[in-house]
């Protein structure tokens, strides 16, 4: 898989700017996308599933023409490290037909000022204040919502604060874009580690699409459950966004990027990937303890809340990655009548070659360090780790934590984020 698929992995092409559902739950009803999805009615079960979606008239009176409006949608929550230097170089587009909306979703630091001053009264910059978070839904799916409902673009890309845009990135994505007719392009930056914990363990992401999930499966066969994106950046045509019903299939999903991507495909809608490197890129954590409750937050989401599957995937990886250097460091002292002392050591060190070979396959088609890759084993120890964690979060809260609070609380998050009242304007000044 990961030799064919480092054949076919479309990449990002700088272009000159041109001329011119999975999740079954009904989620809390919400405001609807302005303009476009009717108000809920009881023979209709309410917005969700059985919502109504007028596409005429459209929303934004620009053409779709040749260089149709793009909006670019960030959430932000106590950004200030990064969002100052994200909407200088967004705002450095080389296509320049395009809205910027970050939504300040009740940070507690210099965010709102910082997106003021990068800002420097640009017209196509626009900045919200997220509303309270309804019950039941996660902070980033919501924030997303909001977004969507205030953006004008034909097309709808959601990137998050801390990925830094080359000035070509916008405009090769749109070409991308009308490359392949994508309904949702995903595209996975470069992801920058710097720590010794951020090297081990998040370009196992990348092991993941690349080693794993066969590229020409997830973009020709129908199955919904071959599909996979990345929120750091998902562009969405519009029509097809609003078919789905927005970020409201997503209500309360930890992983609303692989399950929207899900929800494109079992639609019958087109899912695109590309990789992004040299144009896109992404430091995701800064440190070890950051990277250890970023992916403990996700990983038991991406086995489906299985703790089951959780503990089996980690026993795969050991079996995999760490099992041959075990037998090779003890299959001297193995009794000579085993079968693993007659392998020995050519068995092992095939099996070693065979991990290897995948992690240092999967580095060199994103980019990432090859020598990395030699220590796949301390990876595989450090993600036990973070499975361990998830397992310990599950059982003593319910759920995953995320700065302090279980995710999917929303008196937990609100209680922090300031009373209805005080952002019933909802918009930033």
């Amino acid at each position: 898989i990961a030799s064919l698929n480092s054949l076919t992995f479309p990449r990002l092409r700088p272009a000159a700017p041109s001329a011119g559902p999975t999740s079954t739950k009904i989620p809390p009803s919400i405001p609807p996308l302005r303009g476009e999805v009717s108000a809920p009615s009881p023979t209709r079960g309410g917005l969700g599933r059985g919502a109504e979606v007028n596409f005429d008239p459209p929303l934004s009176s620009q053409p779709v023409g040749p260089t149709p409006l793009v909006s670019l949608l960030i959430p932000a929550r106590d950004e200030a490290a990064v969002i100052g230097q994200t909407v200088t170089r967004l705002l450095a587009q080389s296509y320049a037909h395009f809205e910027l909306i970050i939504l300040d979703d009740h940070s507690t630091d210099a965010t709102p000022a910082l997106v003021r001053a990068a800002a420097a009264g640009d017209d196509r910059v626009r900045l919200l204040a997220g509303q309270p978070l309804p019950p039941g839904w996660l902070g980033k799916n919501w924030a997303c919502q909001q977004l969507a409902q205030a953006a004008q673009g034909e097309w709808l890309i959601f990137t998050d604060a801390d990925v830094q845009w080359e000035p070509a990135a916008l405009s090769a994505l749109v070409a991308e874009l009308r490359r392949t007719e994508a309904d949702l392009l995903t595209v996975w930056p470069s992801q920058h580690s710097h720590s010794w914990g951020e090297r081990l363990v998040v370009p196992l992401m990348a092991l993941a699409i690349v080693g794993y999930l066969p590229l020409l499966l997830v973009h020709h066969a129908p199955l919904a459950a071959l599909a996979a994106a990345n929120g750091q950046c998902l562009a969405f045509r519009r029509r097809a966004y609003l078919a789905i019903g927005g970020h409201q299939p997503v209500w309360n999903e930890v992983l609303e990027d692989v399950v929207l991507a899900r929800t494109i495909k079992a639609a019958g809608l087109r899912l695109r990937m590309a990789d992004g490197a040299g144009l896109i890129r992404c430091r995701m954590y800064r440190g070890w303890a950051e990277v250890r409750d970023g992916f403990a937050k996700n990983i038991l989401a991406g086995y489906g809340g299985s703790v089951l599957f959780l503990l089996l995937a980690t026993l795969f990886h050991w079996l995999v990655f760490v099992g041959p250097w075990l037998w090779l460091l003890a299959g001297w002292s193995l009794p000579s009548a085993t079968v693993g002392a007659t392998l020995w050591p050519v068995g092992p060190l095939l099996l070693i070659g065979l991990g290897l070979g995948v992690r240092l396959l999967t580095a060199a088609v994103t980019g990432q360090r090859l020598a990395d890759g030699l220590l796949m084993p301390l990876s595989v120890l450090l993600m036990t780790r973070i499975a361990g964690q998830a397992i310990w979060w599950q059982w003593r809260y319910g759920g995953p934590r995320w700065k302090g609070r279980t995710i999917g609380r929303a008196e937990d998050w609100n209680a922090s984020r300031g009373s209805a009242e005080e952002w019933k304007d909802g918009t930033v000044t």
